[in-house]
Formats: structure tokens, sequence, C-alpha cells
């Protein structure tokens, strides 16, 4: 059983990590108007992966990570819905912008609490998750986030290629 659960959760932190650089080159896109239809697709489609093996893991009872694994399948249903349901028309553009980004925001917030969980040095800083470098930290994220997402809805709204 603890075999299994290593090469599980290798597995889950490969596709987290393939969701995280396939969803920068997506943000790009966003920034510069440009769909990349395949790329958004497998982002989308890795993200979702992300959310829901993250649940199969041994928790005993309802944990923070649970948490953010529901909110992020939520807003990645409606980032799906807003790009391919409602093929961003009108405020669905700005919502599929708005929501992807949060998806992609949503993993690294937890790439970030897993690399001060794991990585020695950083354990070193912030032991307990709420000393100043972890927040530091999870502040300049969402911050950065925050202003991208902005210049990420600006410049879509003006991106008038077609949806292929």
């Amino acid at each position: 059983m603890i075999l299994g659960m290593i090469s599980f959760t290798k597995v889950h932190v490969v596709i987290s990590l393939i969701a995280i650089v396939s969803g920068l080159f997506v943000a790009f896109g966003l920034l510069t108007a440009k769909r990349f239809n395949g790329l958004t697709a497998f982002f989308l489609v890795t993200t979702v992966a992300t959310s829901v093996t993250g649940s199969f893991f041994p928790f005993h009872g309802f944990t923070p990570a649970i948490g953010v694994g529901i909110v992020s399948l939520v807003v990645l249903a409606i980032a799906i819905f807003a790009r391919y349901g409602r093929r961003l028309t009108g405020a669905w553009r700005w919502i599929y912008v708005v929501t992807a980004m949060l998806a992609l925001y949503l993993n690294v917030f937890v790439l970030i609490v897993q690399l001060f969980q794991k990585v020695p040095a950083l354990r070193a800083l912030a032991p307990t998750e709420s000393e100043p470098p972890f927040l530091v930290a999870q502040l300049v994220a969402i911050a950065l986030f925050v202003v991208l997402t902005i210049f990420a809805v600006i410049k879509f709204r003006n991106e008038q290629h077609s949806m292929s």
C-alpha cells in the first residue's frame, strides 16, 4: 500500500507541475491575446486531473487541501463552460480569463505550500507556515496573479481570432 501511495503521489506531482507549466503558457497567451487552443485544453484537463487526483489522498476529515480542490474544480467548471459552452461570447470572455488565471493561481498556491513543507531550507524558514517568509511568498504570488489577471482581461478582450 505504501509503495502504491508513493507512486500515486509522484503521478499527482507530475500532473500538477505539467498543469502549472502549461498554465503559464496559457497565461502568456491571454496576455498577448492568443488563444493557444490545444494548450488551453491541455491546461484545463491537467488542472482538473490535479484537483481530482488530489482528492484521493488518505485525508482524515475536511482539510484545507480538500477545500482548495473543491474551489479549484468549481472555478474550472466555470472556465470550461465559458470557453467551450459559451465560446467566450460577451461577459464569458472575461469570466474565462479570470477563472483560468484563478485556477492557475490555486495550483501555484499549493505549489508554494508544498515547497515550504517539503524543501528543508524553506521548512526551516517557516516551519508552521505562519512565518513571514511563507506569508511574503504567498502575498507576492497573489499580487502577481491579480496584476496579471487584470492585464489579461484587458488584453484578451481585444483578441479577435476565430475559435478553432
